[in-house]
């Protein structure tokens, strides 16, 4: 077959899902872990594996469960329905977020070009929001991160350590800010060498590449993707699956 005819074929890009589910969630109290919470009956974890997998492009969902609780957490996976199409897999965690997300990295297979971060405690994001950051890292992004713009005017402060008021020292424009939800996506090869290069606690994966030197660029994000994180954060949950069953079936 002549070099002019000859189709060229291009390496499948196969993107997965790393869940870290590892934490305990103390900010909603004591009890279960945050992502064994239920909404609606239904663990916190479980509706946000629904929502990588609810994406046709992820094949693959990593859930980082924590270090003695693997097995439960396989479990939990068993006894809910989730498509069939996507591959599932459960892996010990380690004691930071920072560490699992590594751990779950290191579980994927060497056909995985494009990984997502997403937080447990981010149960509702839509598709649509996955499949945008999907679509941005397929399209050549190398780090995308969904983003809102802030309703809130935003104080930069001077801490204080005897809890008198704190000095307030700047106001960022809030026009130049946003506020940054998951899932995150990366080159595969980039959120590696990130993680094998930043050593210091971070608040999230972003970061850990933006020190690499490398442009992190923001997508149109979701109100619906919020981190439940306070007890209150849990009736808002629940009113938003209670409108999604009243308009859509879900």
């Amino acid at each position: 077959m002549s070099e002019e005819t000859s189709e060229v074929r291009e390496t499948p890009r196969r993107t997965a899902a790393v869940i870290p589910a590892a934490g305990k969630g103390v900010r909603l109290g004591p009890g279960a872990p945050k992502a064994l919470r239920t909404l609606n009956g239904t663990p916190m974890l479980i509706h946000a594996v629904r929502a990588m997998a609810n994406s046709r492009a992820v094949s693959l969902v990593v859930v980082v469960a924590p270090p003695d609780g693997a097995a439960e957490v396989k479990n939990l996976l068993a006894e809910h329905a989730l498509p069939e199409r996507t591959d599932f897999l459960v892996v010990p965690g380690g004691d930071t977020r920072q560490e699992s997300v590594r751990l779950g990295l290191e579980a994927l297979p060497a056909d995985i070009t494009t990984v997502l971060v997403h937080d447990a405690a981010r149960p509702l994001v839509p598709v649509d929001t996955v499949d945008a950051v999907i679509e941005a890292v397929r399209d050549g992004a190398p780090a995308v991160v969904p983003a809102l713009p802030l309703a809130d005017t935003v104080k930069q402060v001077e801490p204080t350590a005897d809890g008198s008021p704190e000095p307030v020292v700047a106001t960022p424009q809030r026009a130049l800010l946003r506020a940054v939800q998951t899932p995150q996506g990366f080159d595969r090869a980039l959120l590696a060498k990130a993680h094998a290069t930043v050593t210091q606690d971070v608040t999230d994966d972003a970061s850990m590449v933006e020190q690499l030197g490398v442009q992190v660029v923001v997508v149109p994000g979701h109100e619906e993707a919020f981190k439940v994180t306070r007890p209150l954060d849990l009736v808002l949950a629940e009113a938003v699956l209670a409108r999604r069953r009243a308009n859509d079936g879900y």
